[in-house]
């Protein structure tokens, strides 16, 4: 995904001059290309998020558009304030990019692990929300929110196992993409952990369990059709979310089904009210926090009862 964004960013700053990186003392190397190609366009303010902001800020409401580049929780808690205050306040084109959603940095600790920013994000006014599951979602990801107005809040991981531009499915800013079709249960995934969410509908297919998978890459606005749909047409409904189901993703699923004034059985998966305090690489995390296959399987076969 972080490839899919640079290349794609290098590609707009060749489009359009008003585009500009800002980044907080990160990012060396794989920004070698756009520092080569646009130096007056890049800008690193060192380890000072807040000020990553406010400067971004300014440049915004002087016609530039920002992409202001960091770790998940530095671009976002440490500076929580300026985005609010200064960009979403006044809808200035900032677009703040998390690199290591989830527990893509699972290794180095719970200062490092992004699992409360989608739940914050989402409660900003005017902030799009975005956290797509795999290189082809980042790629239109990126676009989609250049071209967007005010805030946007784009959550990539490193590298995932899937590539979902062979579905052939388009992809549009609040737009949940079905990445596979079912009909018993509806498993809706934010992220690369989507790929576990088709993993999962693979095992119970052998279970004659049809899993719906859709790529909900957009939680605010999220898409409320679709879960609508699900709700219609499926039996049950699974989220799956490397953050806390409080404000997430799965909040975001469950606004949706209490309002349709429709009952579905449903179940969140994802970080409930604890903090991550376990270190690990990004799947064995995603195993010991059940957001894996196997969570998803469990809890489908637990709703069927």
């Amino acid at each position: 995904m972080r490839d899919g964004f640079i290349g794609t960013l290098v590609e707009l700053a060749g489009e359009d001059e008003r585009v500009m990186l800002v980044t907080a003392d990160l990012g060396f190397g794989i920004f070698d290309e756009f520092i080569a190609r646009f130096p007056d366009r890049f800008i690193n303010v060192g380890v000072a998020e807040q000020n990553m902001i406010g400067i971004s800020t300014g440049l915004a409401l002087d016609g530039w558009k920002i992409f202001a580049y960091s770790i998940g929780n530095f671009s976002t808690l440490r500076c929580l304030e300026q985005i609010r205050n200064d960009a979403a306040y006044h809808g200035a084109n900032v677009n703040v990019i998390c690199s290591g959603g989830g527990f893509t940095y699972g290794n180095l600790g719970m200062s490092h692990h992004a699992t409360e920013d989608i739940s914050i994000m989402r409660a900003l006014p005017g902030v799009t929300v975005v956290a797509p599951c795999d290189r082809f979602e980042t790629r239109h990801a990126v676009r989609a929110l250049i071209a967007a107005p005010g805030v946007g809040y784009l959550r990539i991981e490193k590298q995932v196992p899937i590539d979902t531009s062979v579905s052939g499915i388009p992809y549009k800013l609040g737009k949940a993409r079905r990445v596979r079709e079912g009909r018993d249960v509806t498993i809706i995934g934010a992220g690369g952990v989507v790929a576990d969410a088709l993993g999962a509908a693979d095992e119970l297919s052998k279970q004659n369990i049809s899993a719906r998978v859709v790529s909900m890459h957009t939680l605010t606005p999220v898409d409320a059709e679709e879960i609508r749909d699900a709700i219609a047409t499926t039996k049950a409904i699974v989220t799956v979310e490397e953050n806390q189901v409080s404000g997430g993703l799965g909040g975001a699923v469950a606004e949706v089904c209490v309002e349709t004034g429709i009952g579905v059985k449903f179940r969140r998966l994802g970080l409930a009210g604890v903090y991550s305090a376990v270190v690990g690489d990004q799947q064995f995390l995603r195993n010991y926090y059940k957001v894996d296959a196997s969570a998803i399987c469990e809890a489908v076969r637990e709703l069927f009862g």
